[in-house]
């Protein structure tokens, strides 16, 4: 069986509640927080009329102490009630990993699922992690709800979904704003959505954004970021790596060197992934590499620069800086002073 894009789910997830072809229970798990929060976000806002919403809309907490510690009984008893003025009553359970009990009480929650309220549509956002898939409770809301598991996404995933965003709200970007973008904010979906947000509110629709605009608007600069570095280094650029590092050395707060790391170890990777094919054509590596062709030319030319053994060595020399990074080499050095050294390294 093909497996279905994330994507892909949450959109039939979205559809069938506009289609108001509502589940009795949803449960939104998983790793990557995003999805689930804008899941039971869109249920709250849309199953139920504003003037329903009083009487008719639970919001539900776990990790409270004391009295106001939500327990299954409580989710339970909510659940149960019927709705006032309204076809359904809508009771969603944020931080559900922190309910008390949860884990406890399963057989509660599965007799629930076996014959749940159908006036009500019951949400869990259980983040972070997950109940156990062979549960009786977890398989009864796969056969009567809807389970979803939010998983992260890979960094190679991000641009596209950048994109993909960017294109819903009106607007499109270029490849290198987008990967400044990725390789600065990393794969937290909510913190990348956050700053798109803030493009949205001060371009103008149908804005075509570019590396200035990223500049300006969420404050990486793009002359000197880690994208430039990684790209100085594969070309062997030795005055423009050397001008980024000594400006991450001036500026260690806006670029530290634990974020700057494993960007440079990705890119890394790749080349020693290239060495590793048979085919060498420009979709083969784009395919395996997982990146935009526009960018397979500056790998191919970089896995000239820098053949096997060498990508090798430099795979070694990051590790090195990693435990360097964290104090347990004997001689403690500056961030800067390492990632200098590092660079050395690469380039010699």
């Amino acid at each position: 069986m093909a497996k279905v894009k994330q994507d892909t789910i949450v959109n039939e997830i979205v559809k069938d509640i506009k289609n108001k072809n509502y589940k009795p229970i949803y449960f939104f798990t998983g790793d990557e927080p995003y999805y689930i929060d804008k899941l039971a976000e869109f249920i709250e806002k849309n199953v139920l009329h504003e003037s329903e919403r009083d009487f008719n809309l639970s919001i539900l907490y776990g990790g409270g102490s004391g009295s106001n510690a939500v327990d299954v009984k409580t989710i339970l008893s909510t659940a149960k009630r019927f709705p006032m003025m309204s076809e359904y009553q809508v009771v969603i359970v944020r931080e559900a990993q922190s309910v008390v009990d949860i884990t406890r009480k399963l057989n509660d929650l599965l007799e629930y699922a076996k014959s749940p309220q159908n006036s009500t549509i019951l949400v869990f956002a259980y983040k972070y992690k997950k109940l156990d898939g062979r549960s009786a409770f977890i398989k009864e809301v796969k056969k009567s709800g809807v389970y979803f598991d939010g998983k992260k996404k890979y960094e190679n995933e991000m641009p596209v979904w950048v994109a993909k965003v960017l294109k819903g709200k009106g607007y499109t970007i270029d490849e290198r704003a987008n990967q400044m973008l990725v390789s600065f904010l990393g794969t937290d979906l909510s913190k990348v959505s956050k700053e798109l947000d803030k493009l949205e509110i001060v371009l103008e629709k149908g804005t075509h954004i570019t590396a200035n605009h990223i500049e300006d608007n969420v404050g990486i600069s793009k002359d000197y970021n880690t994208f430039e570095l990684t790209t100085a280094l594969g070309l062997k650029d030795v005055l423009k790596a050397n001008r980024i590092i000594n400006f991450f050395a001036k500026n260690p707060k806006d670029n530290p060197i634990l974020a700057t790391l494993p960007l440079i170890f990705s890119y890394f990777s790749k080349i020693l992934i290239i060495h590793s094919l048979t085919d060498k054509s420009k979709q083969s590596i784009a395919k395996e590499l997982g990146v935009n062709p526009f960018f397979v030319d500056e790998y191919i030319t970089a896995s000239r620069n820098y053949d096997k053994r060498k990508a090798v060595r430099v795979i070694s020399f990051l590790r090195d800086a990693d435990t360097a990074t964290k104090g347990i080499t004997a001689s403690a050095l500056p961030q800067g002073e390492i990632l200098k050294e590092l660079v050395y390294k690469i380039l010699h």
